[in-house]
């Protein structure tokens, strides 16, 4: 029988994504085999996060400042606006360091399975954001999954206006890649979406 607190431990370490009771129990052992001046730190680094984090008025990524960064950035185009489900998505793309545009993060996709709807997302910033009439395009940068799909098309729908291009991103196969492994829907998307060179 493990110790109360360990237990106590290993049941917070559960909750987080991706983390089963088998991994949460291996981290567990692990946290509590480190010397205390580490867990001190791993400890105030959470803190001093949740606590000095907020949320991006404008793009609604977190940020210690508000607007953000990217949001006051000069240099960026504000009038070209890439929608993510989150801000690890947004950090992917930028990490390409090819998007030099403006972002909006929608907080998640559609998922009714999970009582995940239109209001539970940042769709209504988002519309404010193109009736603004600063935007002149808007990239949909959402995951080609079910869910990523299905929000996709209802952004399509709700954002469809004259004066604004709305765009996705391209789908195929993946650099380094063998076709004779790619899957039929991977490999039809890059069909479909190819480009003459």
């Amino acid at each position: 029988m493990l110790p109360n607190s360990l237990q106590k431990l290993i049941a917070q370490l559960s909750h987080l994504p991706g983390i089963g009771p088998k991994t949460a129990a291996r981290l567990a052992f692990y946290l509590v085999g480190k010397p205390q001046a580490d867990l001190d730190v791993l400890a105030t680094a959470i803190v001093e996060a949740k606590k000095d984090l907020k949320t991006c008025s404008v793009c609604l990524n977190l940020t210690q400042a508000d607007p953000c960064l990217i949001c006051t950035d000069k240099m960026r185009d504000q009038q070209t606006v890439c929608v993510v489900a989150s801000s690890q998505d947004q950090e992917s793309i930028e990490k390409t360091g090819e998007f030099q545009g403006a972002y909006h993060i929608l907080g998640g996709v559609l998922n009714p399975l999970e009582g995940i709807g239109p209001d539970s997302l940042n769709i209504t910033q988002l519309i404010a954001r193109v009736k603004s009439g600063k935007i002149k395009e808007v990239i949909l940068g959402l995951n080609p999954d079910l869910e990523g799909e299905s929000t996709s098309l209802y952004l399509q729908k709700l954002l469809k206006t004259p004066n604004v291009k709305i765009t996705r991103l391209a789908k195929g196969l993946p650099s380094g890649s063998d076709i004779e492994y790619a899957d039929e829907i991977t490999l039809g998307s890059a069909l479909k979406n190819r480009r003459e060179v």
